[in-house]
């Protein structure tokens, strides 16, 4: 009788605090783990996911609430999660896991949790003056305030801003385009001090100040006067400082700092100080299935303000809640771009300078520049830029590599363009940065992933720009930037059709439109191709003519012509050379099993031809380095094992955990499943190497998110994932499926290495098919057309039966085992 495997049970998980940095977990947990958990946010705010760095915007009028809405109410929906708005935790039982909120109304609601993130920011600090319970003294922190603020500016005059810090200036300059008249009360003796040195600070007060802003410098406020008699609550009316001086005030905004909000931590008997302490993986050192995130946290003694930090966070904590387990927040070096009333600024590092430091300083205060560059020991440790921040992120690229400046010391000030003999030859900023050049600080975003999603995904707005990268989303002080990236990178060409890079110098054909020749002309040799194509060159060249080979056995198995000499050197030679000239052997171990036996035949050969290195490679194979090419032969046929391939755009290996069988933490029999999966696919030639694994358990011991194909073992079955990537720039893969059975697994894994050796272009990694067809595509064709999964995996079964093994069936395989051979002394001297 057949059993039914009753469907896994999701996880439960709980996020208190609705804000960007919590948000930002959920978005990277659901990009690398969509169907974990089922997941639940509680926000004490009436509202979606919005950006608080752009309050300022909306309080001077320049944008709309709705505008800086991150992720609207349907965003929770689309996701299946449950949103709790305007309900603020007020307790959560650690012993029975559940979380209560309340809100306004008195109406409770509770969630229990698996896991629980708190991300519950940070508070204002209100100074503990008499006046402040009098009506018109706000906070400046959420919706609600920058609503009473603007209220207030639509009836009241006067208005008094203390703190001299960006979100008061912010503050102040909101308030002024609203039509009041504004002073802001700073305790310090310049402005910004955190941010600025003291002549970039008395700079950025001297503009401000002629713009209309007053100030009141080394001043410390006593207390906030009302309009009623002493005892009874009114309006406010004015500000008394400490020297006596009354200035008056119809609306009191006080940015005077934060303090992390941990509340709700110390009433669950957490450790706090100086925020929630959390580890590396920013777990609670109290409860391990309690993580913190943002303002609330703190991380080796350290909590960050900024947005960039907390978007670390945000990613770590959600690889981490994934089960990936991959990732460290180590703490972050931070930089600070602001634009405060339309002034560039900029600072990072150690930009006050000190004992044993070097100050560069360039100061034009008639034209509102000056910078302030700090050197110890011939590295740059600090910067300081006022009115011109353009090199601003060079700047921290150079801080962050602690490289030497020794070499750029004379030319330093005056930035990136002038470093080099030719400048940017009149180009403009964007096009002279670096690929890996970082744009958006607050995201991380490098000017490469801009302009690859401009190009790929036919990019042509700011607003898209943001929705696909995140880029100038958040604080906004990339956005000319990025959109000189949306300039230059679309280049005015706005057709529909946009150019396709051809693939080679031998035509203007690309690779997609030589693959459709092939399939729809049934073209069975290269000669074909070139005639029906009309090829400029007759023979092609080194770049094409492997592809085209490719495209021919893959599209025609058992009726194209292969060519061996139209494959790289390693295919030709069935092995892979070293840059000493010898070459790599490395035999076929069905996921990553071997026997006595088969270790005593690898030890006899390396003895037998004195193979200088053997090594256990990453995918879990033995790796003989050092062969004489005149020895592959007899090497293989002494090894008796089949090619692993190890040289080929194939499949290379299927890495397994030891599973079930084993394994006291294995759902699933994970080393049964890989040598199945390796057995039905080893011969499989495919446009890039490819690379499969198999873990037993949700542990993911065989690294399965970084895989071509990862299957992980999960009570219900099998978790499939595809288009990992471990390589220069790792990527985790997507979630892709559940399946039940490994006939399944089989089927799907088949399916998806089909449609990739169809539809893939040679040397794309299937990183970048996934990416470039999208994977909803690739969804469609194998989750949502069953009849078509299933003749994709009977057609790469038959491409793959009686695929010969090179090394045993050499005739058949067609090697040329005349390139063995040794050469003779007359054919050296030759």
């Amino acid at each position: 009788m057949d059993m039914q495997i009753p469907p896994q049970a999701k996880m439960k998980l709980v996020l208190v605090g609705n804000g960007m940095a919590g948000v930002r977990t959920l978005e990277e947990l659901l990009k690398i783990a969509p169907d974990l958990y089922d997941i639940t946010v509680f926000g004490a705010e009436p509202h979606p996911n919005y950006n608080r760095i752009l309050l300022s915007p909306v309080l001077a009028g320049e944008q709309t609430l709705d505008e800086i809405v991150l992720n609207g109410w349907d965003w929770y929906a689309e996701h299946g999660i449950t949103l709790h708005a305007g309900f603020k935790v007020t307790a959560v039982d650690r012993l029975r896991r559940l979380v209560t909120g309340v809100n306004a109304a008195g109406e409770v609601r509770s969630a229990s949790y698996d896991r629980l993130i708190l991300a519950t920011g940070s508070n204002p600090f209100m100074l503990p003056i008499p006046g402040t319970e009098l009506e018109g003294v706000l906070a400046y922190r959420d919706i609600a305030d920058t609503q009473a603020m603007i209220a207030a500016a639509a009836q009241y005059r006067h208005a008094v801003v203390i703190g001299g810090g960006l979100l008061g200036l912010e503050a102040a300059n909101g308030l002024m385009k609203r039509g009041m008249q504004v002073t802001v009360v700073h305790v310090g003796e310049w402005l910004m001090e955190r941010q600025l040195d003291a002549m970039a600070g008395k700079l950025l007060q001297k503009s401000l100040h002629e713009r209309g802003m007053q100030f009141q410098m080394n001043a410390q406020t006593q207390a906030l006067l009302g309009s009623h008699a002493q005892g009874t609550q009114g309006r406010v009316r004015a500000v008394r400082l400490q020297d006596g001086t009354e200035l008056p005030a119809d609306l009191v905004v006080m940015a005077v700092g934060i303090r992390p909000n941990t509340a709700l931590a110390e009433s669950m008997r957490l450790h706090v100080n100086r925020g929630i302490v959390v580890s590396d993986t920013l777990q609670t050192v109290t409860d391990p299935r309690i993580y913190a995130v943002g303002e609330c946290a703190a991380h080796r003694g350290i909590a960050y303000g900024l947005v960039a930090p907390l978007f670390e966070q945000g990613k770590v904590c959600a690889t981490h809640l994934a089960e990936f387990g991959i990732g460290r927040y180590t703490g972050s070096l931070t930089s600070t771009k602001l634009k405060v009333t339309g002034i560039d600024l900029f600072s990072a590092g150690d930009f006050q300078g000190g004992k044993d430091a070097e100050e560069i300083i360039l100061s034009d205060p008639m034209g509102g520049v000056y910078k302030k560059l700090v050197l110890k020991d011939d590295k740059l440790v600090g910067a300081c830029l006022y009115g011109d921040t353009v090199d601003g992120s060079w700047y921290f690229k150079l801080l962050r590599e602690g490289r030497s400046v020794h070499d750029l010391r004379d030319r330093l000030m005056f930035g990136e363009s002038n470093i080099g003999d030719t400048g940017h030859e009149g180009h403009n900023k964007a096009a002279a940065m670096a690929d890996t050049d970082e744009v958006c600080g607050c995201n991380g975003v490098t000017k490469g992933t801009i302009c690859k999603a401009i190009k790929e995904k036919g990019l042509f707005t700011l607003d898209e720009v943001r929705k696909h990268t995140k880029a100038s989303a958040s604080c906004g002080s990339c956005t000319g930037l990025v959109e000189q990236l949306l300039m230059f990178t679309a280049g005015g060409d706005y057709s529909a059709t946009p150019r396709l890079k051809p693939l080679c110098g031998c035509t203007e054909h690309g690779h997609q439109a030589v693959r459709d020749a092939i399939r729809t002309h049934k073209l069975l040799s290269i000669p074909d191709v070139f005639r029906t194509l009309a090829w400029r060159t007759p023979n092609g060249c080194a770049s094409c003519r492997p592809a085209i080979n490719y495209y021919l056995i893959s599209t025609w198995p058992k009726e194209a012509k292969d060519d061996p000499q139209s494959r790289f050197i390693n295919e030709r030679s069935h092995a892979n050379i070293q840059k000493d000239g010898t070459y790599s052997v490395v035999p076929r171990m069905w996921g990553g099993e071997t026997s006595a036996a088969e270790l005593r035949r690898i030890a006899d050969v390396v003895d037998k031809y004195r193979i200088p290195t053997v090594k256990v490679t990453g995918g879990q194979r033995i790796d003989l380095l050092g062969v004489k090419k005149e020895d592959l032969i007899p090497v293989w046929r002494d090894l008796g094992m089949p090619s692993g391939h190890a040289y080929a755009k194939a499949l290379r290996t299927v890495k397994t955990c030891v599973g079930s069988e084993w394994c006291r933490m294995g759902t699933q029999d994970s080393t049964q499943m890989g040598k199945d999966l390796e057995r039905a696919l080893w011969r499989m030639y495919a446009p890039h190497k490819v690379k499969f694994a198999v873990s037993g358990c949700p542990r993911n011991c065989a690294e399965a998110g970084i895989k071509d194909v990862g299957i992980i073992g999960v009570d219900s079955g099998w978790e499939m994932y595809v288009a990992g990537n471990g390589g220069i720039k790792t990527e985790v893969a997507h979630f892709f499926t559940k399946l039940k059975s490994a006939e399944e697994v089989l089927e799907y894994t088949g399916a998806f290495c089909e449609l990739y050796r169809q539809e893939g272009w040679y040397l794309e990694r299937t990183v970048h098919f996934v990416a470039r067809v999208g994977l909803d595509y690739v969804k469609k064709r194998i989750l949502d057309d069953a009849a078509g999964r299933q003749a994709l995996w009977a057609r790469l079964q038959h491409a793959l039966a009686d695929e010969p093994d090179p090394w045993a069936a050499l005739e058949q395989a067609q090697v040329d085992t005349r390139q063995f051979e040794p050469l003779n002394a007359s054919e050296i001297a030759a």
